[in-house]
């Protein structure tokens, strides 16, 4: 039963639903003006409450690192070793600082998880410091 209620009219409400039907279903914005999606971070953009959360940062958590990863990989990457992950992080554009360290895993290991990989991350981290 309709009450009137409604901020959206009907069609209106169909015609947005088809609008976010590409981004729903490719994860990724699919818009055709660049304007409107967010522009990512930089490289070399000044660091902003602590900088970036890398891998072998006495601060950087599981958590942190997991989060970071899950930014630039999907489920669908894994299950992986590093050289499949290293490539997938390029396409992503994920920054040197989280690229590097997963280059320099070994390479017979295999990743289930974005869980997995952050442990060996931190691990790795925690090895290398003297």
């Amino acid at each position: 039963m309709q009450r009137g209620s409604d901020r959206l009219s009907v069609h209106r409400d169909e015609e947005m639903k088809h609008e976010l039907k590409g981004l729903l279903r490719s994860g990724h914005p699919t818009r055709t003006e660049e304007w409107h999606d967010p522009e990512p971070t930089a490289d070399d953009d000044p660091e902003v409450a602590g900088g970036p959360i890398t891998p072998g940062r006495s601060r950087a958590t599981v958590a942190a690192i997991r989060t970071e990863l899950a930014r630039h990989l999907n489920r669908h990457t894994f299950p992986a070793g590093p050289r499949e992950l290293g490539r997938a992080l390029r396409r992503a554009y994920a920054p040197d600082a989280l690229l590097e360290p997963v280059e320099r895993l070994p390479r017979t290991a295999r990743y289930h998880t974005v869980q997995e990989l952050a442990e060996a991350l931190v691990g790795e981290g925690r090895q290398q410091r003297p």
